[in-house]
C-alpha cells in the first residue's frame, strides 16, 4: 500500500511537470537561486524578525534613562454618613468628589544597571545580525548542495537516456540479424532485458532530478515549481584557485572571517555584561520623585465652592529622594550573580569549542576537497579506459567474436564509469564551495545591515 501511494505521487508530480514542459521559459542560475532564498526564505525572514526585537531591546534600554511620567484622575460618590475629604466634616448627604494627579520618578543611581543594560542592547544587536549572517550563509551553502545536485541527477538522466538510445538500436539490428539466421534468438532476449533496465534506470534518474528540483523549490520557497529547472553550468574547475592555499592559510583567513566566531565573542560580551548587571543588585539605588494633586467636591445640599475654585485651592505638591539599600534578599541577588558566572564560562568554553571545531572544519574540508579531486582525476581515467574497452567490445561484437552478454558486461562498465564520474564531479565542485566559504568568498555577496 506504501508503495502504490509512493508511486501515485511520483506519477502525479511527474504528470504535473510534463504539462508545463511547454511553458518552461526560465533556467535559473545558482546566483538567482541564492539570491532568491536570501530574500524568501522562511528561516532567514526569521532571523531578520530577531533582529528587529533586538532593536526594540534596544529602546527599552534606553528608556530606563528617562523619568516615568503619570497622571490620575478619580471620580467617586459618596452616600450616606460620611467625611467630606475636602472639608473633613463628617455629614449625611450625598457628595461626589474628584481628585486629580500626575507623577514622575526618575532613577538617578541604581548601580550602573541601566548603563550596562543599554550596552547589551546594543550588543544583542550586533549578536541578532551575526545569527542572521550565518543563517544566510549556511542556506547559501545548501542552496549550492540542492543546485549541483540537480545538475549531477540531470548529466546522470542524459547518460541514461544515451544508453537506451544505443541499446535500442542494437535490439532493432539484432532482431534483423535474428530473422536472417545469423545470431541465435537467445541474444535478441538478453537485449530486451537489457532495454527494460534501461528503461528502469532512466525512470529512476527522473525521479531523482524530480525529487531534487523539488528540495531546491522548497528552499527557495517557491510557490510554482512545476516549471523549475536550472542551468546546465557544469564546469568543474577551482576558478578562485583555492587549492593552492594551505589549510593553515586558510584556517587563518577563516578566523578573521567566519559568523560563527564573531557570534560566539559576541555572547561572550554579552555574558560578561550580564555579571555586570547581576553585581547591580548589590548596590543601593537612588531614585527622585515628584507629585501633584487636586481636588473639589460637592452635593446637592449644601453649596460649596465653584469646582475650578476648590481645584485651584486644593492644590499639593509633593517631591523628594528615595533611597533604598539592599540588606538581606533571600539570596536571591548573589545566586543570579553566580548563574550569570556560570553562563559567562559556558560562553567561553564555547568560544573556544567553537575555534576548535573551525580548525578541524577547515583541515576536514581541505582533505575532503583534495580527495574529491583526485577521485574525480582518478574517475576520468577510469572513464578513458573504459571507453576504449567498449569500442573494442563493439569492433568484437559486430564481426560476431562476441557475444551479447559479454557485450553488455562491457557496456555497462562503462555506464558505471560514466555515472562515477558525474558523481566525482560534483562532489568535487561542492567541496571547492566549501573550502570557498571557509576563506572568505561567498557564492554570491550578502549585503550586511
Amino acid at each position: 500500500m506504501k508503495i502504490n501511494k509512493y508511486n501515485s505521487l511520483v506519477f502525479a508530480i511527474l504528470f504535473g511537470f510534463g504539462l508545463s514542459a511547454q511553458a518552461q521559459t526560465k533556467l535559473w542560475t545558482l546566483e538567482e537561486c541564492v539570491r532568491y532564498a536570501l530574500d524568501n526564505n522562511i528561516t532567514i525572514k526569521l532571523s531578520e524578525l530577531d533582529v528587529k526585537n533586538a532593536a526594540i531591546d534596544k529602546k527599552d534600554a534606553f528608556g530606563s534613562y528617562l523619568p516615568s511620567v503619570n497622571g490620575s484622575a478619580r471620580h467617586s460618590w459618596n452616600i450616606g454618613r460620611n467625611v467630606n475629604p475636602v472639608t473633613n466634616v463628617a455629614s449625611t448627604e450625598t457628595s461626589q468628589f474628584t481628585s486629580l494627579g500626575v507623577g514622575a520618578s526618575v532613577d538617578i543611581y541604581k548601580g550602573m544597571q541601566n548603563l550596562n543594560a543599554y550596552r547589551k542592547s546594543k550588543l544583542s544587536i550586533i549578536a541578532s545580525k551575526y545569527q542572521l549572517l550565518k543563517m544566510q550563509e549556511d542556506i547559501s551553502l545548501n542552496v549550492a548542495n540542492a543546485f549541483l545536485e540537480i545538475l549531477a541527477f540531470k548529466e546522470n538522466l542524459k547518460v541514461r537516456k544515451e544508453q537506451l538510445l544505443i541499446d535500442e538500436k542494437r535490439l532493432k539490428r539484432s532482431e534483423e540479424m535474428v530473422s536472417a539466421g545469423t545470431i541465435p534468438r537467445g541474444d535478441l532476449f538478453d537485449l530486451k532485458a537489457t532495454v527494460a533496465t534501461d528503461q528502469q534506470a532512466i525512470v529512476v534518474a527522473e525521479n531523482n532530478l524530480l525529487i531534487s528540483k523539488l528540495s531546491l523549490a522548497q528552499l527557495l520557497q517557491l510557490k510554482e515549481f512545476t516549471d523549475f529547472d536550472v542551468v546546465d553550468d557544469t564546469n568543474a574547475k577551482d576558478e578562485n584557485n583555492i587549492m593552492a592555499q594551505t589549510p593553515v592559510e586558510i584556517y587563518n583567513k577563516a578566523k578573521e572571517t567566519r559568523t560563527e566566531l564573531k557570534l560566539a565573542q559576541t555572547n561572550l560580551e554579552i555574558a560578561e555584561k550580564n555579571v555586570v548587571i547581576a553585581k547591580g543588585s548589590y548596590q543601593p539605588t537612588l531614585k527622585g520623585f515628584y507629585s501633584f494633586n487636586t481636588s473639589a467636591s460637592f452635593n446637592d445640599i449644601v453649596a460649596t465652592d465653584p469646582v475650578f475654585q476648590q481645584f485651584s485651592d486644593n492644590k499639593g505638591h509633593n517631591f523628594g529622594l528615595e533611597l533604598s539599600v539592599p540588606i538581606f534578599n533571600g539570596f536571591s541577588v548573589r545566586n543570579n550573580v553566580e548563574r550569570n558566572k556560570v553562563n559567562l564560562e559556558k560562553s567561553k568554553i564555547d568560544l573556544e569549542q567553537k575555534s576548535l571545531d573551525l580548525q578541524r572544519n577547515v583541515y576536514t574540508a581541505f582533505t575532503d576537497a583534495k580527495g574529491a579531486l583526485n577521485t574525480y582525476e582518478s574517475s576520468l581515467v577510469t572513464l578513458e579506459a573504459r571507453q576504449q574497452s567498449y569500442n573494442y567490445a563493439k569492433e568484437k561484437y559486430d564481426v560476431g567474436l562476441m557475444n551479447s552478454f559479454d557485450f553488455t558486461q562491457a557496456q555497462t562498465l562503462l555506464t558505471n564509469a560514466q555515472s562515477d564520474v558525474i558523481r566525482a564531479k560534483y562532489d568535487y565542485m561542492f567541496k571547492i564551495k566549501i573550502l570557498e566559504f571557509y576563506f572568505g568568498i561567498p557564492i554570491v555577496p550578502i549585503i550586511k545591515n
